[in-house]
């Protein structure tokens, strides 16, 4: 058994003083404080101080990271992605693709599905990496006006046959995708995910509010990157982002790089979707944690510059961390740890139905924490209840 006792803890959702963590078998087994229950006789101590634990971080957007895109062929890929999650607090992700042929979104799908069937292995042989949990499709059923990046000629019109195929290569991981419910056959296709239990998030999309609307009675629940890559707010004609920053029924996560966003835009999302319905994520890809140079993102190169990530002047993914984006929270929208710990753990666990055992430091969770300064910065990364 292992026991952990530090400072301060949060759930996420109630704050523990003085707490201790038991842990076995890789999962938690109580969470009390030092002051109602002693150190278990024979248990490993890891006694961390003036530090903050937390759940491990759930990054639901990622493209790579470490010099690799998740969705290249290369078997050191993932395990190179993984290593530099873990540093930084993330525990459990969701490899995202982006439009490609079709033939190649299909092999990476199911490149990525063997992965996640592989993470369920002896932690000790996996070592300390984040775990792939399901995989995210980001296009090829986006606009055209506001595809970003995604290559025009290989968009797709969203059809119920070619989701199969998707999901069929995915061998049912596909958790995640994101859709324009403008596009013509998107309101069957949001209708087939849902079925399938995937979580339907708005983006790449130039709806009005009246459409964004009707995809979310369809059974869309999510935003994907909220104000990026979709129709601007106006005043008489709200569009998708009016429609996201009211519906309580939908979450929406943000890139809160300072790039992506502005501050004050950051402030605004999280003021109106409040503490329970934001969520953060890095949309990283291959350059995170790489100094500035020419790094992959699909098939194309991106160039990368004083923290921006371009292509044809048009940004292109990110080099955030989630770390840093729970400290910018805090620096931009002025929330203290505890709330911005919240957009990073337990509201992506509950988007992607699996709070039961992510997300949060309660008994009979999986043993995923961070251990964290008081200002927010990684110290230590215990995965599966390993302590790296």
């Amino acid at each position: 058994m292992l026991a952990l006792t530090a400072a301060t803890l949060f759930t996420p959702s109630e704050r523990v003083d003085l707490p201790l963590v038991l842990v076995e078998d890789g999962r938690v087994v109580e969470v009390t404080s030092c002051a109602s229950r002693e150190v278990p006789a024979g248990a490993r101590l890891a006694d961390f101080g003036d530090a903050v634990l937390s759940p491990g971080f759930i990054d639901i957007h990622i493209h790579g990271s470490a010099g690799h895109d998740v969705m290249e062929p290369d078997s050191g890929a993932l395990p190179a992605v993984e290593r530099l999650l873990a540093q930084h607090g993330v525990t459990s992700y969701f490899p995202t693709t982006v439009t490609a042929p079709v033939e190649t979104i299909l092999a990476a799908l199911e490149r990525l599905a063997t992965a996640v069937e592989a993470q369920n292995g002896d932690p000790a042989r996996i070592g300390l990496r984040a775990r792939p949990l399901g995989i995210h499709l980001e296009g090829p059923f986006i606009s055209h006006t506001r595809r970003g990046v995604h290559s025009p000629e290989l968009l797709l019109r969203p059809t119920c046959k070619i989701f199969e195929d998707f999901w069929q290569a995915a061998r049912g991981h596909l958790r995640v995708m994101t859709i324009a419910p403008e596009l013509p056959g998107s309101a069957e296709v949001i209708a087939a995910a849902v079925k399938r239990g995937v979580c339907v998030s708005l983006g790449h999309s130039d709806a009005d509010f009246k459409t964004a609307r009707a995809a979310v009675g369809a059974g869309a629940r999510h935003a994907t990157h909220t104000f990026n890559a979709m129709r601007p707010l106006g005043q008489r004609e709200p569009g998708i982002i009016g429609e996201v920053l009211t519906d309580s029924r939908l979450t929406a996560d943000i890139i809160a790089d300072g790039i992506h966003l502005d501050p004050a835009i950051v402030k605004l999302v999280l003021q109106a979707k409040g503490v329970d319905s934001s969520v953060l994520i890095s949309d990283a890809i291959s350059a995170t944690g790489m100094p500035d140079g020419q790094y992959r993102l699909g098939s194309f190169e991106v160039e990368v510059k004083h923290g921006k990530c371009l292509y044809q002047g048009k940004l292109a993914g990110s080099v955030l961390t989630l770390d840093q984006a729970v400290r910018n929270v805090m620096r931009f929208a002025n929330w203290n740890l505890q709330q911005a710990l919240r957009p990073a753990t337990l509201n992506p666990a509950r988007v992607l139905g699996i709070a039961d055992r992510k997300g949060g430091l309660v008994a009979g969770a999986e043993a995923d924490i961070v251990v964290l300064s008081p200002g927010g910065e990684v110290r230590k990364t215990i995965i599966c209840g390993q302590v790296g």
